[in-house]
């Protein structure tokens, strides 16, 4: 289990003075995930602003771990809580969007990825249509290359903005990002802070249209309205999860108050009274009953953060020998 926040504080004393942003002790991490489960992150940080956040960084020593999370859309906390700081950037110092030129945004990493869609819309730049079916944030849709409809981030992304651990800021190109299918191979310790986006020039009506298009799909065909993280395991090459799901048997399958969404069957669900324990217990189950039905081995899309509580820890594939 982590320790008090408050003493992860006063450790660092002096160190954290000057920072503006707000700084919060043993925060509820269910609070923040879309599942809403998870224990506590021991200290919770909201930066200010881009200039906050790296001074934080300075600040803390490299041995103190230090986990970014975006608006928790797709983020499964364990129930032992997250040792060390867990950042969360805000609307207000990471959610701008800026014009730049006829076919470019700039857009914080807070922005909720709708919002690009819905920006993109009013000035008229076509390819930003897919952000309105996907319930996360851009810095989780450059992290994990989030795509839908038959686009992709890395599809959309001319150079990213970003910190790392020693607060130092990098411009990364395109190119730099190494996009693969739902990945980056962009360092796991760089904050990504804004990223400059290049579309086409369109109509708003057909843009709008796609738009409509996304959103029916979604709502006709998604649990959008359930406690969810999004899609649950990337698709297998050749196939795709829920029909590897489906097949297995597990479509509706339930653990604890955690279900496989009866209507879209890569959708795990928090019924109502769900722990992160559930969750994970019922992915691992569906993953063994997938791999020893069909030979696949599902990998997880939902990011999965921080500790196991004592005796309820969860083995890949539940201790299969794989």
């Amino acid at each position: 289990m982590i320790s008090d926040g408050e003493a992860l504080i006063a450790k660092l004393g002096d160190k954290l003075s000057g920072l503006r942003g707000r700084m919060t002790s043993n925060a509820g991490m269910d609070k923040v995930t879309w599942f809403r489960v998870g224990g506590p992150a021991e200290v919770l940080f909201q930066p200010a602003d881009e200039e906050d956040l790296a001074a934080f960084l300075r600040a803390v020593p490299e041995e103190i771990p230090v986990m970014v999370v975006g608006i928790g859309s797709n983020l499964l906390v364990r129930d032992g809580g997250i040792p060390g700081f867990v950042v969360r950037l805000s609307a207000k110092g990471f959610g701008e969007i800026e014009r730049v030129s006829e076919t470019q945004l700039r857009a914080g990493t807070a922005t909720p990825d709708k919002r690009l869609a819905a920006a993109a819309l009013e000035a008229g730049i076509a390819g930003f249509h897919f952000y309105h079916g996907i319930p996360g944030g851009i810095g989780g849709a450059l992290r994990m290359n989030a795509g839908a409809n038959g686009v992709e981030t890395r599809e959309r992304v001319v150079e990213v903005r970003a910190l790392d651990r020693k607060g130092k800021l990098h411009i990364l190109s395109n190119a730099d990002m190494g996009y693969a299918y739902r990945h980056s191979s962009a360092s796991k310790d760089l904050i990504f802070t804004s990223a400059l986006f290049e579309g086409m020039p369109g109509e708003q009506e057909e843009i709008k249209a796609a738009m409509d298009a996304v959103q029916h799909h979604r709502e006709t065909v998604q649990p959008i309205r359930e406690k969810t993280g999004g899609s649950t395991f990337k698709n297998p090459e050749g196939s795709s999860a829920w029909k590897e799901i489906d097949k297995a048997g597990c479509r509706g399958r339930m653990i604890g108050g955690a279900q496989m969404s009866p209507m879209h069957c890569n959708f795990m669900i928090n019924t109502g009274q769900a722990s992160g324990h559930d969750l994970e217990t019922l992915g691992e189950t569906v993953r063994a009953r997938v791999l020893e039905n069909s030979g696949i081995r599902l990998h997880w899309e939902i990011k999965r953060l921080g500790l196991f509580r004592q005796g309820q820890e969860v083995q890949e594939f539940l201790g299969q020998i794989i």
